[in-house]
């Protein structure tokens, strides 16, 4: 079940599910919703991250929107970061796409440090308030791990980690944290 479920009434002393077809679908495509809107995030990330040694962080803030789009089997956002430690700029972008048959969220990310480029998805679903999802890419030209872990607090406080496997998934090294404070509901306010 994802983090938003159907909502249920209590009609003559029992309880049953509205039969809105918003509230009839809780197969996971609503998972992302509470990331509508535009977003303060703090960043903390390993200055390394292709060295599973490093243990230098680097801390910087971006502002970030998403806009649901498919009819909520998809999303899009835009992250933006002014100023790196180094006094370097860059902007990022996710697609998120849902796949019903499934119940699995496929995550893809692209950015201006890899112009050109887009990311291996990363597959997986939501479990209550946490979402978990895996794939392979290759950093340094070496094989790795990727796995995504998303923890919503609230409806203005969220946080996205990343972490890389450098050993077929046997250890994991986190390597950048997004902690998310809600700006605004609307999407590039």
């Amino acid at each position: 079940m994802g983090v938003h479920s159907g909502l249920m009434t209590t009609t003559e002393n029992r309880t049953t599910t509205e039969t809105t077809t918003e509230t009839q679908i809780a197969d996971g495509r609503h998972d992302f919703d509470f990331l509508a809107g535009t977003w303060k995030v703090e960043h903390r990330k390993l200055a390394a991250m292709a060295d599973p040694e490093c243990t230098d962080w680097v801390e910087f803030e971006g502002v970030q929107w998403m806009r649901q789009t498919l009819g909520v089997l998809g999303n899009v956002d835009n992250l933006t970061v002014e100023k790196m430690p180094d006094g370097s700029s860059f902007q990022g972008m996710s697609l998120r796409l849902f796949d019903p048959e499934t119940g699995r969220w496929s995550i893809w990310w692209a950015s201006t440090r890899a112009p050109g480029h887009l990311d291996p998805p990363v597959v997986g679903r939501w479990d209550g308030t946490h979402g978990e999802f895996h794939g392979t890419d290759t950093v340094g030209g070496k094989p790795i791990g990727v796995r995504y872990d998303w923890d919503v607090f609230d409806a203005d406080r969220a946080q996205w980690e990343q972490s890389f496997s450098f050993d077929g998934g046997t250890t994991w090294v986190r390597n950048w944290r997004m902690t998310f404070t809600r700006m605004s509901g609307e999407a590039g306010a």
